[in-house]
């Protein structure tokens, strides 16, 4: 029974929408004779009745609402002239008018008489994606590796536009959209840009689009896309320090003596080089050495005035036809001295004042022995009176026994 929700001229035909319609998938729509269940002729059950659909008018909006309703995705044809053969039985729905919108093709306007009247050589068919067809992403950036802080730029692209919702973009083993983007239903394609890049959004990148169901709460969502793999390079600040002979003055080296600098820096990428920056006032001298370990040393055998001056350390490595460097270390002055001579009048008058006071000790030892010898021998005088009286103790004894 057909109830009159409201009525609209359109060259003097009247619109009516059906009432008692079921939810998606309800059944009241069929698809037959096609190729499988989501493409053939569309039929209408009405009164305990199938019916077929007139194609006057017929077109991606009717064709969507019908898919959508049978769980087939989305139309990817709205076909005229009985394609899938003749129906039989009534023509329920002439002239039909979707929106696009609507839960069941029977929520759609349409007309009790058509001129020129429709037969079943008109009876519309479609023929739906069966699922929703999956997107293609591009990079829309010409590379593919990025430094920290740069943008990246995709494009997601659905071959059918009809009743589009929103586009994300997704990295892969993340669960929620690192971008998404809100479409107009008939966008078929859009810019998906990724900023102020990271080393975390380093990885592989896909994308996917949802469409409106057959209620306004219901969205589908599209299969994923093909990946992309994007790389973000950091580039850490090198270290840098010399080494040279234990005699030279902190920030010294002594002329025709050896001497090395040593480049370090913990962020390395396959290929890289570490390039030691020699500034000094009659030009710019530059070296470069493979980054094979995280540790590079640049060797002088023999230090020149030429290897006088201020020492740069930097890193730079070739990717994706990409040249990457990082900032140059801070400044290590080196000054080139003169060897000292081997006898310096410093030194000279060192050696002078110790063989001074070593000559100065010995004479005053050979005196002391002098003096002291001296005193020890008795005079002739001494001697004779020791004998002397000696001599007297040793009679007077003889008397006395």
């Amino acid at each position: 029974m057909l109830r009159i929700l409201h009525i609209l001229s359109l060259t003097g035909c009247l619109f009516v929408p059906w009432d008692g319609v079921t939810a998606f998938g309800g059944g009241r729509i069929r698809l037959v004779d096609g190729e499988n269940k989501c493409s053939g002729r569309v039929e209408v059950l009405h009164h305990n009745q199938w019916g077929t659909v007139c194609d006057h008018g017929w077109d991606f909006r009717e064709a969507d609402v019908v898919c959508l309703e049978l769980g087939c995705g989305l139309a990817e044809s709205a076909l005229h002239g009985a394609v899938f053969g003749s129906g039989s039985g009534k023509i329920w729905l002439q002239h039909v008018q979707c929106t696009g919108h609507e839960e069941s093709l029977t929520r759609c306007a349409s007309v009790l008489h058509s001129d020129p009247p429709c037969t079943h050589d008109n009876d519309a068919g479609v023929k739906c994606s069966g699922t929703l067809l999956m997107p293609t992403l591009s990079l829309l950036s010409p590379h593919s590796v990025f430094s920290a802080g740069e943008a990246v730029r995709f494009s997601c692209t659905v071959l059918l536009g009809h009743h589009l919702s929103d586009f994300h973009l997704y990295k892969h083993g993340v669960s929620t959209p690192l971008v998404t983007q809100r479409v107009d239903q008939s966008q078929t394609r859009v810019e998906l840009t990724l900023s102020d890049l990271e080393t975390s959004h380093q990885g592989s990148y896909s994308c996917l689009y949802r469409i409106k169901g057959s209620s306004p709460s219901q969205l589908l969502s599209s299969p994923p896309s093909n990946s992309i793999n994007i790389t973000v390079v950091e580039l850490l600040t090198p270290q840098h320090w010399y080494n040279t002979s234990i005699e030279a003055p902190a920030g010294s080296v002594i002329k025709g003596h050896s001497f090395n600098i040593t480049c370090s820096t913990l962020q390395q990428y396959p290929g890289g080089s570490f390039q030691l920056r020699l500034i000094r006032s009659n030009g710019t001298v530059r070296q470069s050495l493979p980054a094979l370990t995280p540790s590079v040393t640049f060797t002088f055998p023999s230090a020149q005035s030429s290897n006088e001056g201020y020492y740069y350390c930097l890193y730079r490595v070739q990717l994706g036809g990409r040249t990457f460097v990082s900032r140059e270390s801070q400044p290590l002055p080196i000054s080139i001295r003169d060897p000292d001579p081997v006898l310096s009048p410093m030194v000279i008058s060192w050696l002078v004042s110790g063989l001074t006071f070593v000559v100065a000790v010995i004479i005053i030892i050979i005196v002391a022995k002098v003096l002291c010898k001296k005193e020890k021998k008795p005079s002739e005088l001494e001697r004779e009176t020791r004998t002397c009286v000696d001599n007297t103790y040793v009679a007077l004894s003889i008397n006395k026994i």
